[in-house]
């Protein structure tokens, strides 16, 4: 099974660690992010997994090059010239995560930010994609100000900002009062059909922006496990008080 862990980003908000080590590297609970989110996949039988670098990424390759690999394929999507943000960064995956010499055998591969700690059940999750959904994205009942809107069926159908009141959707005319109003996680599983539809977007793009543009034509649906417990490690004072899952 494939995966793609997202660990290009600068990890601003650890600064000063990240001024000479990757947020992916630094450690909690007595071992780096990365090693958490490696053990959690390679438990839940990922053995095909891509991790995108950028970010003092020399120091990630060898980390991983030390560990001999986990035991598992590990390749590195490589965003050393240009940081493309999380949809620029699925799409520049591509030739590993559905190589073109390999057509017909592409499954739908999980994505994960190398800075979520969970107790997400991964089986649970997989198992939540139905055949035919473009991409279920794990979502939470979390306060925050920003939210994916979903109908009924759980289907995406847009976006909002509490604090400003905006509302961002394909329909018009749409009522926020009247969907669900979840939270992103930060993991999504997704259908390889994501690559053709992303080929006229610009080198750089965020996924948010992405699925909003789709959701009306192709099916993106929220999934809610319940007792869903995470941790978003962004707080450098957070960090002594963590207890991975």
């Amino acid at each position: 099974m494939k995966a793609l862990i997202f660990a290009a980003g600068l990890g601003t908000r650890l600064k000063p660690l990240t001024d000479t080590m990757p947020k992916a590297l630094v450690p909690v609970g007595g071992k780096p992010l990365l090693r958490h989110v490696l053990d959690k996949l390679i438990a839940a039988g990922y053995d095909d997994i891509v991790i995108n670098v950028h970010h003092f990424a020399d120091q990630i390759r060898d980390y991983v090059a030390a560990n001999d690999s986990f035991g598992v394929k590990i390749a590195f999507s490589d965003e050393t010239d240009l940081l493309r943000e999380t949809g620029g960064g699925i799409r520049h995956a591509e030739p590993l995560l559905a190589p073109a010499d390999a057509p017909g055998t592409h499954e739908p591969f999980l994505v994960h930010n190398v800075d979520i700690l969970s107790n997400l059940d991964l089986a649970w999750f997989r198992a939540q994609h139905r055949a035919g959904d473009l991409a279920t994205i794990l979502v939470s009942e979390r306060e925050t100000q920003r939210y994916f809107l979903f109908d009924d069926d759980n289907r995406l159908v847009g976006w909002t900002n509490i604090a400003t009141g905006e509302v961002r959707s394909p329909y018009a005319g749409i009522d926020s009062d009247q969907c669900k109003r979840l939270a992103f996680s930060g993991i999504h599983y997704i259908d390889p059909a994501v690559f053709p539809l992303m080929r006229e977007w610009p080198e750089k793009f965020p996924i948010v922006e992405f699925y909003l543009s789709v959701c009306r034509t192709h099916t993106i649906r929220a999934a809610v496990m319940p007792g869903l417990e995470m941790h978003d490690v962004g707080k450098l004072a957070e960090l002594d008080c963590i207890v991975p899952k």
